[in-house]
């Protein structure tokens, strides 16, 4: 089962990615082909590590925001 979330959060990751890095669940519903509770399951993970995060209250009409992890930007632009 982890490897199964494990490939939908990289799914996930890849259409936040062409669509410029924000998407609604309901549209990530309707465009990742994968059960409804691994993509949330997904999405939890990219969510717990720092990769994504959900603004709004109502859970199908939130935005995800694809965010690179703070060590990523450090490493780029230093203080």
């Amino acid at each position: 089962m982890i490897t199964w979330i494990g490939l939908c959060a990289g799914e996930v990751w890849n259409y936040l990615d062409a669509h410029d890095g924000h998407a609604t669940l309901g549209t990530l519903l309707s465009g990742i082909d994968s059960p409804r509770e691994t993509l949330l399951m997904a999405v939890g993970w990219l969510a717990r590590e720092g990769h994504v995060l959900m603004k709004g209250n109502d859970l199908l009409e939130s935005t995800l925001m694809l965010e690179l992890p703070k060590s990523t930007f450090s490493s780029i632009n230093p203080p």
